[in-house]
This record gives C-alpha cells, structure tokens and sequence, in this order.
C-alpha cells in the first residue's frame, strides 16, 4: 500500500491528482445536467443523492491510484497513459454503478448518465495529458529553433514506420539533442503526404539528394530494422550523392529488445550492406529437437559457437554444456549468459576435444542428446604452417567426439563445416573434408545417433575474417591489403550461419552433408573500396588498396559443392544438401596411418591427406609420396 502512494512526494503529483479529482467532479455534474438538459433537476436537492457524490468522488480517487495514473510522466505521455486513464475511468464508473443501485438504490437516477460521465472522464483525464505535452513539445522545439543556427541540425529519416515514429518521438523528448526532423522518406506509396507527429513524409528514398539539398539536411537516419543488405544498400547509393552524416538502427536479430531510441543510432558499418533477409525458422521442429534436452556445444566460445549457444538458449534447453579450449573465451561467454539469459540452465567447461579421456569424462558425466560440434582451427594460414595440428584438431578431435557421441547414444550429432572442404587446395579444408567423411560414415554405422554435417562459406565479424582485418587497418591508416584483384568469397551474419544450422539440424535424418545458400559472392577489393567509403575517406588519396599476393593454399573463389557431388534441394530455400558418397576401402587405414603419423614434417602430412582425399591439390605435391615419406 505504501508503494502505491510513494510518488505522492512529488508536488507535481499532487498537483495532478487535484487535476484529475476536479475533472472528476465537473464530469459527474456536467453529465447530469447533459442528460436531463435542463438546469432544473430534482436531483440535486436530493440528501441521498448528494452523499452519492461524495462516495463517488472518493471511489474516483482510489481507481485513479489503483490504476497508476500517477506512476506516468504527463512529459511523455503515450498509448499506455491512454489506456491506463481508460481502465481507471471505466472502473470508477462501474464501482459507482454498483454503490448507486444496489447500495444506496437511488433508483430516480438516470442509467445514461453514467456513459456521459465515463466520456467525459476519458476526455478530460487523458486530453489534459496530451495537452500538457504538446505544450511542452512546442516549447523545447521553441527553444531549439530559437537557439543558434549553427547548434540545430537538420535530420532526415528514412523509414516511416514505428522505428521512424519512435526516433522522433524521442528526439522531441529531448530539446539537448538540437535536432530538427525536416521529414520522413519510405517507399510504401500509401505513406506518402501522411504525417507523423506533424512531420510530412514526402516520399521514397530516391528523394533523399534533393531532400537533402531543399531542407539542408545534416544528417540522415536509416530508421528500417528489418530492411536486408540490398535495402540498405539501396538507401545509401542515393546517400552517397549527399554529404549528409549516415546514421542506421540495429537489425532486429541486433536489438536486445523491442524498444528503439536515439541511443541505439550507430554508424553503418559494411555489415549492413552485406546483410540479407531475416531466416524464417521453422520453431515447431527446432523446440523439438531442443527444449528440454541436454545440448553439449564444442568450441562454444568462437564467433559460431557462441551464437549457436545463444540461439539455442531460446528454445528452453535442459542444459547447455559448453566447452572450449580458450579460457578467456569461456569466462566471457558465462557472464554473457549469466546477464542475459538467467533462467537457462548452463555449464562451461574447459575441454581440450583431442584429449579422449576427458571428452568420455564430458559425456559420461552430462549425458547430452543433442552436440553442436564447432570446434576447429579454421585460419587457413595458419594451418599451412601447421598441418599437424589441423589433423590433430579437425579430424581426430572430430573423431573422438563423434564416436563420444555415438557411444553414449546421443540423437544427434551436428559438425560445422567449410566451403573450403570442397575441392580443398590448402590443409585447412582438406581436413574439414576428411573430418565430413568420417561423421557421414559414422551414421551408415549408427542405429541411434544422427551425424550431420552442416557447410557454409565466411561469416560477417568472425574472429579473424577479412572484415575486422580491414577495419582496422582503416582505422590505423595504413594501406589495405587484398591478396589479388579478382578474389571473390561467399558471406553471411553469424546469426544467420547459426538459425540455418539449427534448422538443418533439425531436418536431418543421418549422413547428410547440408549445404547452406551463402548468396551471392562479393569481390573483396570491392568490399574493401565500399570500406574506406564508409569510414568517410577516399581510396586512393587517404587509403591505398595494395594487392599482396595469393596465400598458400588460397583459391580466388570457393565452391560449395565438388562436381563429384550430387546434390538436392530441400523444403527450405536456403538449405541445400549433398548426397553421400561411398568411402573407399582405404580409407579407415590411411586414416589410421594418419592420425599415427610421429612426424610432423608439413610435406608428409599433406600426401597422407591426399590419400585420403583425391581431389586435394596443394602446392606442395611437387616430389613423389614415396620420395617425401623417406625422407
């Protein structure tokens, strides 16, 4: 009780509610005078009627307070003032109905007068309100116009839906700010000439220069959360005739929640140009799959695997084990959780997945259904450097872990792969494939266990992608480094790689090689140009593009799918998967030799993967493999 009259500390509290409790007498008065017509009624030289009153007004006062009219700023009044004033008035009404007929029966009492006065509440309650507003409203535009002309920044935003109403509103709420909206621009023709908070909006985005140009528009909001890459994309080639300031809203996937301010503006980064249309998830197979199971996520704390831990925390998982070798990586994903997902059972565990003691002391100890398998060393070069750890990490970690799995009677057993596994040139991929054939095979040997394989392309701000490497050597002002002129890669957001995977997961029945749609390819010299555009310098005169070269092991563009692979589509559009291919008899023994290899020289590890995988070229196939070997 004492929190409900807590804000009566505020005078201005205390002065609305005299406000309210006024407009609550005129109106139980002016709608018995509406309703009889007349200043003459016999009411009101009626005792009974007259202490009516007095327990009405005190029955409007409680519902007033009960209701919460007073925990709302009259300032920024909205929707839910409304309905709050609503609620109140309604309940005031009902209450006093009830006292009148059945308490005090005043049975000469007009039923209609009570719907006059519940009119007139709403009017008065809630038009009060709104009128201190926009009072208030005129006043800080008053005092932004009136300050000085160079404080006032005109702004322009593109996007006329609640995103777009949202953003002005709160500008309106904030006279510091001094910024002036000149007005609004959206391609859905039935807006057109419509306004927003008196505010016009004057067409589609191919009016942003000439806006720009009327209405000396500063900067420009893209206010369109949902819009894909190519919307973006569309919105800033008509920008990039203006020299306006760019300032976009997260996308939805972005947005911790649904409320949009001024706050969330940010600069446009290149992956707003590169993003595409939000996954349509398919949720009544993936809580299937999920809720309620123990899911075990290895590398959980790189770019996928975090994310793939996020995603599946949203459908109420039993537990989710993740367990990763970076201890960094782990400490930060735990408080990531802990702050934003409080109610999802968790456990992080730091786990070395070569080591197959302790992955059988994982499996034994936590039992889990359902494994995301995303560890895997991943940097190309890196791994040309040291082809024995590719082996040791991508495929004998892939093998212990899946035959953990297969073990223990897990349901399903989901690895991420690579584009780079097909028609591999360099020992990273290579040992993606051979890790896909060894899962694909596990499931021809399975009679509970589904092993899926799951291979894309590069996604957008992954640790070590080319995007932040060029980001910051932007920031650094230091030449721009692209390896050859005609490279071309295939990419994605993280959020998307991760839904497409659990939708994947979610479909497959064992063996399959899941291939996702990754668009259409982008020329890296491109990407970088569009880079230093949008960190407001000019390629060539501030920031110098330099060609270095391809790298070992680097193609100029990647597949996803070898020619001796047959692939079909599926009943998602953007999931595509290849058909098994028969193992040679080989292959166990050539794997075996492998993994057994004591020597760690680059050259022998590469022609024991080139038995394994024929279709594996590499630079350093120059000698015989018997000539290597023996040495």
């Amino acid at each position: 009780m004492a929190n409900l009259f807590s804000n009566f500390r505020n005078p201005r509290v205390i002065l609305a509610f005299i406000y309210d409790f006024l407009i609550a007498g005129l109106s139980f008065w002016a709608a018995l005078y509406l309703r009889f017509d007349s200043l003459n009624i016999p009411l009101i030289h009626d005792l009974a009627f007259n202490r009516f009153f007095f327990i009405s007004m005190f029955i409007h006062a409680a519902s007033f307070v009960l209701n919460g009219l007073y925990k709302g700023v009259w300032r920024f009044s909205s929707m839910h003032d409304l309905i709050r004033v609503v609620k109140a008035s309604a309940s005031a009404i009902v209450l006093s109905l009830v006292v009148c007929f059945f308490m005090t029966r005043l049975e000469n009492v007009p039923r209609s007068m009570f719907l006059i006065e519940f009119l007139l509440l709403v009017i008065g309650l809630g038009g009060g309100r709104f009128i201190y507003r926009f009072l208030k409203d005129q006043t800080s535009l008053r005092s932004v116009i009136g300050g000085s002309d160079e404080e006032v920044k005109n702004v322009l935003i593109v996007g006329a839906g609640r995103a777009g109403e949202k953003l002005v509103r709160d500008i309106n709420a904030t006279p510091a700010l001094k910024l002036n909206v000149v007005g609004f621009l959206d391609d859905d023709r039935f807006k057109k000439n419509a306004l927003i908070h008196n505010i016009k909006v004057f067409g589609g985005v191919e009016l942003i220069p000439s806006m720009v140009e009327k209405y000396d528009v500063d900067k420009i909001f893209i206010a369109i959360p949902s819009a894909s890459g190519e919307d973006v994309k569309k919105i800033v080639n008509f920008c990039k005739e203006t020299q306006a300031e760019i300032k976009i809203l997260p996308k939805m996937d972005q947005l911790l929640s649904n409320q949009v301010g001024i706050s969330l503006l940010r600069n446009l980064n290149i992956e707003d140009l590169l993003g595409r249309e939000q996954v349509q998830l398919d949720t009544t197979h993936l809580s299937a799959m999920i809720t309620g199971k123990v899911v075990l996520v290895t590398g959980a704390g790189g770019s996928i695997g975090s994310e793939l831990c996020v995603q599946i925390a949203k459908f109420n998982p039993g537990m989710i084990v993740m367990a990763d070798y970076c201890e960094l990586f782990m400490y930060e994903l735990e408080m990531k959780f802990k702050e934003e997902f409080p109610d999802v059972s968790f456990y992080p565990k730091i786990l070395d997945i070569r080591n197959a003691a302790k992955v059988d002391q994982v499996f034994s100890e936590y039992q889990p259904q359902i494994i995301f398998h995303a560890a895997a060393y991943k940097h190309v070069p890196m791994m040309e450097y040291n082809p024995s750890e590719a082996v040791e990490t991508n495929i004998k970690g892939t093998k212990i872990v899946a035959e953990a799995a297969l073990k223990y009677g897990a349901v399903k057993f989901i690895m991420i792969s690579t584009d780079k596994a097909v028609n591999p040139t360099n020992v990273m991929g290579a040992s993606k494939r051979i890790a896909e054939m060894v899962v694909s095979d596990l499931s021809k040997r399975s009679k509970h266990t589904q092993f899926i394989s799951v291979r894309f392309g590069n996604v957008l701000g992954s640790n070590g992608s080319v995007i932040p490497l060029f980001r910051k050597q932007i920031e650094d002002r230091r030449d721009v480094t692209v390896t050859h002129p005609d490279i071309i890669r295939y990419f994605m957001s993280i959020p998307e790689a991760t839904q497409l995977v659990l939708q994947a997961a979610s479909m497959g029945t064992g063996g399959e090689i899941f291939v996702l749609d990754m668009g259409e390819p982008v020329k890296i010299v491109d990407l970088a140009k569009e880079m230093i555009r949008l960190a407001g310098m000019v390629e060539g005169r501030d920031i110098k593009i330099v060609f270095s070269g391809l790298r070992p092991g680097e193609k100029l563009f990647e597949e996803l799918f070898s020619e001796k692979e047959a692939y079909e589509f599926t009943h998602h559009g953007k999931i595509r998967k290849a058909m098994y291919r028969l193992l040679d008899d080989s292959f166990y023994p050539n794997l075996s030799r492998l993994l057994t290899l004591e020597s760690a020289e680059p050259d022998t590890v590469v022609y024991l993967i080139k038995d394994l995988v024929p279709e594996f070229t590499h630079f350093r196939l120059k000698q015989s493999k018997e000539e290597i070997i023996s040495n």
